[in-house]
């Protein structure tokens, strides 16, 4: 292996934080929401979202509840939440719940019976977000999805309770719910402020007409002061969840640090990738994982550094501090462009990461002499390991040339050294595909510069001085085997060649090996071969009989006096001699 497994590939923030997942319920399902039919009240199609959806989410994460035939309850407990796809689904079963009883809602005014299943989908949907609440109330969750579970439980009961009219219970979770999403607010910043202040300005009506059903003024006081009190089992720690909200997003999402540089961090999904990526670089989980494991969750990543990636540079065409500036023009760059050569250096360390691993899952199959006969076929090839080095120096090659990083001395010899090692391992293993090749000489060249890269980046690359050390011996003993498999092959062939070199002489006839003096007892047999007959054909030149240069040299005479004019009339009359001439054509 090249890079340890807990290796840093990337630079990050200096801040110790847990391990957490993150889950904006408020902005998934608005998003969702508005995408898929409740711009136009149309709920039948919201319900149709979430139930694909929700088949999707299930056959991803490989959690399906049985096949056509039979079925086999599976629902997201703790022991299966790896990240926030598993959230996703409570989430999903909620909102189809919803939506279902909010059609039937639009239904009832005709059918009043349908009322009895509109209540019935409700209490459905608060189960499944009492479900997404216990599974974000866990340590693998955050402050901001915790205070989220939190206010999206209280505004369905909130829900359910203004259908079935008990005003009181009604206003409470209302309230609960308003209150959540005002300190969520004042936690975040301007950009993520919108969604929340819109969810409270929905909640304002349906707050005055319990407040009008309660009708008695103390009542509304009482529920009216929940707002200010912190009590009950739905607010507890609500303040330190709050405080956390608000450091995590200023300390990580507000801006970043690299290389030196300090800049802002706008686009909202670039905030969230850079979070991730920190907790992928700092889990413990991810480091103990199986190889394959580890290939699969960076695979995953890598997708979503590629949208954070589009984003930023989308917000860097709106911004007019970047216009004009680039590293080629001799100016500074803008903050946005940092951001995109910080998103683009991620995304090529952790596909050096992933490249690596595959690199160790192959060394595996390599080394394994247990392989059956069957599976022999289907064993990695050096080939194989020579592809991946070379995708492993692309990428190095384009840290180099990263906008901004031209005039860092210490990051371009970092990475020209990491160039050499790499360099040696790939050209380790083109002299073994040579030496499969039984092309000795060749692969003894390749050993020979796979040590000179290796020994150059030994003690330059720290991390991998371990890996180059294993792989100088291992360079040492394959050379001299090369060289001694180069030296009996030419010691071999050397008695074969000459048994072929008579045999072929003696096929050739006398007359063309005169210059030659060997005794050739086949001369004096009855059919000796001196020369053959009939000889070959070959090709003559062809010669002409005679050269016609005097053609050129004649002048042939003149035969004007030949010509028979006397039948021609000298001034010839009438309308076509008038014509000729006129336009350019004929005899003037």
């Amino acid at each position: 292996m090249e890079v340890s497994e807990n290796e840093k590939p990337v630079d990050s923030i200096d801040v110790s934080v847990t391990p957490s997942l993150t889950l904006e319920i408020l902005k998934v399902i608005k998003d969702a929401q508005q995408q898929h039919g409740l711009r136009h009240s149309d709920y039948q199609r919201y319900r149709g979202y979430c139930t694909r959806r929700i088949r999707r989410l299930r056959k991803v994460l490989h959690i399906l509840q049985g096949d056509k035939r039979n079925f086999k309850r599976r629902d997201v407990t703790e022991e299966k939440l790896k990240d926030e796809r598993y959230l996703l689904i409570p989430l999903m079963l909620a909102e189809r719940a919803w939506s279902h009883a909010m059609q039937l809602r639009q239904e009832a005014n005709t059918e009043p019976r349908k009322r009895f299943r509109l209540v019935h989908r409700l209490r459905k949907a608060t189960v499944y977000a009492l479900q997404l609440q216990k599974l974000c109330e866990t340590d693998k969750c955050d402050a901001r999805t915790k205070l989220e579970a939190q206010a999206y439980v209280a505004w369905i009961h909130g829900s359910l309770h203004f259908e079935l009219q008990m005003w009181k219970p009604a206003m409470e979770n209302l309230n609960k719910a308003k209150m959540v999403y005002e300190k969520l607010q004042s936690a975040l910043s301007e950009e993520e402020q919108v969604v929340y202040k819109q969810r409270c300005d929905e909640l304002a009506p349906s707050l005055r007409y319990c407040a009008y059903n309660i009708g008695d003024q103390s009542a509304m006081d009482d529920l009216l002061s929940l707002r200010n009190q912190a009590h009950g089992e739905l607010l507890d720690n609500l303040d330190t969840l709050v405080a956390q909200t608000r450091d995590r997003r200023t300390e990580v999402l507000s801006e970043t640090t690299w290389r030196g540089r300090t800049f802002p961090v706008r686009p909202e999904r670039v905030r969230l990738f850079l979070l991730a990526d920190r907790d992928l670089t700092t889990n413990q989980d991810v480091a103990e994982a199986s190889i394959a494991d580890r290939i699969e969750q960076l695979e995953r990543h890598l997708m979503d550094c590629k949208d954070a990636l589009a984003a930023a540079r989308d917000e860097l065409k709106n911004d007019p501090a970047s216009k004009g500036k680039s590293s080629s023009s001799g100016g500074p760059l803008s903050p946005l462009q940092y951001l995109v050569s910080y998103i683009t250096y991620i995304r090529l360390s952790r596909n050096i990461q992933r490249n690596n691993l595959m690199v160790q899952a192959a060394k595996t199959s390599l080394s394994d002499k247990a392989a059956s006969a069957e599976t022999e076929g289907r064993k990695t090839r050096p080939q194989d390991l020579t592809r991946l080095y070379e995708i492993i120096l692309q990428n190095l090659t384009e840290m180099q040339q990263l906008p901004g990083m031209e005039e860092d001395q210490e990051y371009q010899r970092e990475i020209e050294a990491k160039i050499q090692a790499y360099k040696a391992f790939r050209c380790f293993y083109i002299a073994e595909v040579l030496s499969g090749m039984r092309r000795w000489r060749e692969a003894g060249s390749m050993y020979q510069r796979a040590e000179s890269y290796a020994r150059a980046a030994q003690t330059s690359v720290a991390e991998m001085h371990t890996a180059l050390t294993q792989l100088i011996e291992e360079v040492d003993g394959a050379r001299y085997s090369s060289l001694a498999h180069a030296v009996l092959e030419d010691d071999s062939s050397e008695q074969p060649a000459q048994a072929a070199t008579s045999k072929a002489k003696k096929k050739i006839p006398l007359v063309d090996r005169l210059e030659e003096y060997r005794e050739d007892p086949a001369l004096t047999t009855k059919q000796p071969n001196v020369i053959k007959l009939p000889p070959d054909m070959q090709p003559v030149p062809c010669k002409p009989l005679f050269f016609d240069l005097a053609l050129n040299l004649v002048k042939y005479p003149s035969l004007e006096d030949k010509l028979d004019t006397t039948g021609k009339k000298a001034n010839p009359a009438g309308l076509t001699s008038f014509v000729k001439g006129l336009w350019g054509w004929g005899n003037k």
